[in-house]
């Protein structure tokens, strides 16, 4: 089944929860009809798209009617109170099993929330379902289907959480990144995706411990994506020893950049001309719009960033590998290795064969790099380059490249996906990258480039 794609139309289907919060206020609706609206679209949606592992609706009715309760007596709890909201499986929630993508936890119950989950909550966000993940938000697909086109991967691994908001079952979805899991599936479905600054939110009770991972979201809108991950870090912070993501309640106002570096990233050779074509005219507007666009050919300070990124996929993967040996080999030791995936048990052997000197060698070049891009901040004040190198594959083996999207989670800085293109009539993100610990001026930014892009498409 393939949907017809348009960029209005993915506007159309995406449901906002910040768009409607005025009309709570009002009392010309309220959030437990917002939740039937959703639920309307996961009966019709979502035995075809197979983005959720469970669902407790039970639950968020009732959730949904306290929150209409807050809203009536003009006290809610946050901007976000009666939010539906889905829950990457790689997050423990306490009324719903935590299975990883994997046959190893099939059931499997903490009895508690993960930090992201429980500040949730006490911002009064309705938590509807756990969305699919790949095996240990790795590489393994688990089922779900491109919303607009079921032939194709919804990229990964935040599967289920692109699919379900990329498609209006969902205004927002946690999502983790430690190579492309967010801002990928992101491009493929229609999301906005947000990947913060490293250490952005509070992973604790989050299956996704590697030194690049980050807990981020899913959502209908810039709004809606922001509010959720404010909402959190208020009440949970970042991880330890990171003050988290920082800035107002609600999504920054806007700022036009003054001047934005455009990255082409290794991944440059692998599009094709008419996307390159696509991110051309996207230049023209930003340039129409007296912002200054400056790429490789015309500085060399970019050109050693790029020099700097070239090799992220290679570095990032080395350092998961030496990082992920321990769960994967007790998994195997201690637990039934039959129910490891062949990537899982590939990444264990590579993991085996490496040194701590090795390990330690990939570090010192993510510093390196961290140092090269962090020196030109006072110069850019944001950086774009596209979410993928095109529409999503035609395969559900697979999660799709990740090549645009590793150097942000290598350079630890936070990056946001717009939705405002297209190839071969599907949906293509157009990345825009900020500073570390800038979260705010990123968003401040991307509302402006977002504006311009689809105010001249």
């Amino acid at each position: 089944m393939s949907i017809k794609f348009s960029i209005e139309q993915s506007l159309r289907e995406r449901c906002s929860f910040a768009a409607a919060r005025s009309n709570f206020t009002s009392g010309s609706d309220k959030p437990s009809n917002f939740l039937e609206r959703c639920i309307e679209k996961i009966e019709l949606l979502e035995r075809d798209v197979g983005a959720f592992v469970s669902i407790d609706l039970e639950s968020a009715r009732r959730e949904a009617e306290q929150s209409d309760a807050r809203w009536h007596a003009g006290n809610p709890l946050s901007i976000i109170d009666g939010m539906p909201v889905g829950v990457k499986d790689v997050m423990e929630t306490a009324n719903m099993p935590t299975e990883q993508g994997s046959p190893l936890f099939k059931g499997w119950k903490s009895g508690r929330d993960c930090a992201a989950v429980a500040a949730l909550r006490e911002a009064g966000a309705v938590i509807v379902s756990k969305t699919v993940t790949t095996e240990f938000a790795a590489t393994q697909p688990r089922g779900t289907r491109n919303p607009w086109d079921l032939d194709r991967t919804p990229g990964g691994s935040s599967s289920g959480s692109a699919a379900a908001v990329g498609i209006g079952m969902l205004p927002g979805a946690l999502g983790s990144q430690v190579i492309g899991s967010i801002i990928r599936p992101a491009s493929f479905c229609g999301a906005v995706g947000y990947k913060p600054s490293v250490g952005g939110v509070n992973r604790g009770g989050s299956f996704d411990g590697f030194s690049q991972s980050c807990t981020g979201a899913l959502g209908a809108s810039l709004a809606d994506t922001w509010n959720m991950i404010r909402a959190i870090t208020a009440r949970a912070g970042g991880d330890a020893g990171y003050i988290g993501v920082t800035g107002p309640e609600a999504l920054p106002s806007p700022n036009l950049p003054s001047k934005i570096m455009v990255l082409e990233t290794a991944g440059w050779e692998l599009v094709d001309e008419t996307t390159r074509q696509t991110l051309e005219n996207v230049l023209s507007k930003l340039g129409a719009a007296d912002i200054e666009c400056v790429g490789r050919r015309d500085s060399k300070v970019v050109e050693a960033i790029e020099e700097a990124i070239l090799d992220s996929v290679a570095i990032s993967r080395g350092i998961n590998a030496w990082e992920g040996r321990w769960p994967l080999n007790s998994y195997a030791r201690d637990m039934d290795a039959a129910k490891l995936s062949d990537p899982s048990l590939e990444r264990l052997e590579e993991a085996n064969k490496m040194s701590q000197e090795e390990y330690a060698g990939l570090v010192a070049r993510r510093v390196e790099a961290r140092q090269v891009f962090a020196a030109v901040q006072q110069e850019f004040s944001c950086s774009i380059t596209l979410s993928a190198v095109g529409a999503a594959p035609m395969e559900l083996k697979s999660t799709g490249n990740p090549v645009f999207t590793v150097p942000t989670s290598l350079l630890g800085v936070p990056t946001v996906s717009l939705p405002v293109l297209t190839s071969d009539n599907l949906p293509l993100g157009l990345q825009v990258i900020g500073f570390e610990g800038q979260d705010a001026d990123l968003f401040a930014n991307a509302r402006e480039i977002e504006k311009i892009v689809l105010e001249n498409s």
